[in-house]
């Protein structure tokens, strides 16, 4: 097929993708549904006289209508001044787990009773849901330039839905975790919701107004999803990110670091190559609090006159764009202890309801929280129900009072320690 599209194109590329999906569900402690889920299909990209066309099809038998489609597609094309990625070693990173991807379906409903069985030891009247996947996905990509790169990963992914109600007390929880590695992480992961779960049964009182916040690994996505959204490198061409032309400029409190690290073995995220075939890397893109770069793919790497960081990620119906790999902020000196200890009164974020409220591109948030707890004289004393935090991460997060030495993996591949932030606003009805 790339003999075949270099007739009429100036490069080409084709990218073959091979995945197989096995799905529980769990609905109100109960198992409710088993599917096996198979995508497998063929994209290409071609530039025509400088200009990018894209196609794809899920018949891989369809091979002319699909040379057909991309070359007529490159001719109505953006011109772009793209090349295709050169041969490259990447880093040696373990991200395929023949255990776990041979995991039969009675194993996975065992761990789906495992969970509902520890969360409701926590609390019997939590109604529990939960999906769990176990994927093995297989991608292969080959140029015009040379380059040729296979990936093969297996990863295992859980998602948490817990809700109970007491009367109009309501208690939401919702939690995600993966892995490409099988191993005790996940008991590890479950063992934390019942703990908040335990921690919930308690009420608390709070009033509105500035305090000391402390957010959760769990809760601090409300503030590292403006940081995704402003790194990414479309986002800089296109000069919506409030971060554009400012690389080498401190924009944050010196402790905070934040790296893309895809040379991390037994997380998803990561790998030898990203889907364009370039070599992956970690990269630092906050070093320190001072702004140092940010994540591209070829095509956005092109249009900003830089080079690609191995972060084209794509489906097979969409092309690639720049993504995170594994989104890393850099954990503290501080024990969460000891972070508690010194504050007299405040709150603890474990769970937004929602995320991306507010404008986020902007760097503001505005999030009610479906699970948060009072702190007072260093102690967790209870659940703070009908309560909301907002702020802007450009100027909230100049001054962060500390971080933990504790982090953890939340959101798939976002890895956050506990964030401490010294004075923000605090609303609630109560």
């Amino acid at each position: 097929m790339l003999d075949r599209l270099m007739q009429s194109a100036d490069q080409a590329e084709v990218f073959e993708i091979d995945s197989e999906a096995t799905k529980i569900g769990f609905a109100a402690n109960k198992l409710k549904s088993f599917e096996v889920e198979e995508t497998q299909g063929l994209a290409a990209r071609a530039l025509v006289d400088g200009k990018l066309g894209f196609a794809a099809s899920s018949d891989t038998t369809a091979i002319d209508r699909l040379i057909q489609n991309v070359l007529e597609s490159a001719r109505l094309g953006d011109a772009i001044p793209l090349r295709f990625a050169q041969p490259a070693s990447g880093p040696e990173v373990r991200v395929y787990d023949p255990e776990l991807a041979a995991l039969s379906t009675d194993r996975l409903i065992e761990i789906g009773n495992e969970v509902i069985s520890t969360l409701l030891e926590a609390d019997e009247e939590a109604n529990i849901s939960i999906d769990l996947t176990r994927r093995v996905r297989e991608t292969a990509v080959r140029n015009s330039q040379g380059a040729q790169v296979a990936v093969k990963i297996a990863p295992l992914s859980i998602m948490v839905q817990v809700e109970r109600v007491r009367g109009d007390d309501v208690v939401t929880l919702f939690e995600y975790f993966t892995t490409a590695k099988l191993d005790e992480t996940y008991r590890r992961f479950v063992d934390r919701i019942a703990d908040k779960l335990r921690l919930a049964r308690q009420a608390a009182g709070i009033s509105s107004g500035r305090m000391p916040v402390l957010f959760s690994p769990s809760g601090a996505p409300v503030l590292a999803l403006p940081l995704i959204h402003g790194l990414n490198g479309k986002n800089v061409y296109r000069g919506i990110s409030p971060m554009a032309g400012r690389v080498n400029e401190q924009l944050f409190d010196e402790r905070l670091t934040v790296v893309d690290d895809p040379t991390l073995d037994g997380r998803p995220g990561s790998g030898s190559h990203d889907d364009e075939g370039v070599p992956r890397q970690r990269n630092v893109l906050i070093e320190s609090g001072r702004l140092t770069g940010f994540i591209y793919d070829l095509k956005t790497a092109a249009l900003a006159n830089t080079v690609s960081t191995g972060n084209g990620e794509r489906s097979l119906f969409s092309p690639p764009s720049p993504s995170f790999s594994n989104m890393v902020v850099e954990a503290g000196d501080q024990s969460l202890d000891d972070m508690l200890a010194g504050i007299d009164e405040g709150l603890l974020v474990e769970s937004p309801l929602g995320l991306g409220q507010g404008n986020v591109i902007s760097g503001a948030f505005s999030n009610n929280l479906s699970l948060a707890f009072k702190i007072e004289s260093g102690e967790i004393v209870g659940r703070v129900k009908d309560v909301s935090v907002a702020g802007n991460i450009y100027e909230d997060l100049q001054e962060i009072e500390a971080l933990s030495r504790e982090s953890e993996w939340v959101y798939g591949g976002i890895q956050l320690p506990y964030m401490l932030l010294p004075d923000l606003n605090v609303v609630t009805r109560t």
